[in-house]
C-alpha cells in the first residue's frame, strides 16, 4: 500500500496542490495530513482528490473545527487501522513513546524518519516551504517485508521534484 503524506500546508494552496497531485500521480492510495491545514481550500483538495483521506488538527486550525463534520478531521492523538497496522496521528510531536507501529507527526517543519523500537517515527516535512526554500512531504510504501518512505522535496518556483529513499526491514 502507497501512503502519501502531508503536513504544515499551512495558506499555501497552490504548493499543496501540486505535491498532492504528485502523490497520485505516483501511485498514492490513501492521503494523510499532519496538520497546521489553515485554508479550507486545502481540506477541499483533500476532499476532491479521489482517494480516502484523513487529516488531524494542527496548532493553527482551531478555525476549521466548524467543519469537522464536512471533511475526514480528527484530534490528536489519533490511532487508526490501516493495512493491518496500527497508526497514531498527531501534529505536535508530544506522544513519541512506541504505541503503534507507525506513528506520524508534524509540526517541526523538518523531515524525519526513523525506525526504532518496531516503530516507524515519521514527520513528511513542511509544504509551505517556510523554515527553508523548498516544499515536502512524503510517501509511505507499506509491504509484508518492509516500509520504505519517499522524501520528496520540490524546489521554489521549480516543478521537479527530488526524491530520497529509506528502507526499514519489518
Amino acid at each position: 500500500m502507497k501512503i502519501g503524506i502531508i503536513s504544515d500546508t499551512h495558506s499555501k494552496i497552490t504548493k499543496t496542490k501540486k505535491a498532492l497531485n504528485m502523490l497520485l500521480e505516483n501511485g498514492a492510495e490513501f492521503i494523510i495530513h499532519a496538520g497546521d491545514i489553515v485554508e479550507i481550500e486545502i481540506l477541499d483538495l483533500l476532499k476532491n482528490c479521489g482517494k480516502k483521506y484523513i487529516a488531524v488538527y494542527g496548532n493553527n486550525d482551531t478555525h476549521l473545527v466548524k467543519y469537522h463534520n464536512d471533511y475526514n478531521l480528527v484530534q490528536e492523538p489519533y490511532y487508526f487501522k490501516l493495512a493491518n497496522l496500527k497508526f497514531k496521528l498527531m501534529h505536535l510531536p508530544f506522544y513519541m513513546n512506541s504505541d503503534a507501529d507507525i506513528i506520524i507527526s508534524g509540526h517541526t517543519h523538518i523531515f524525519h524518519s526513523e525506525f526504532k523500537n518496531n516503530t516507524l517515527f515519521l514527520n513528511p516535512g513542511e509544504i509551505c516551504a517556510r523554515k527553508k526554500p523548498i516544499s515536502e512531504c512524503s510517501m509511505l510504501e507499506i509491504s509484508d517485508v518492509n516500509f520504505k518512505v519517499t522524501h520528496y522535496t520540490r524546489a521554489n518556483k521549480t516543478d521537479t521534484f527530488n526524491q530520497k529513499s529509506y528502507n526499514y526491514a519489518r
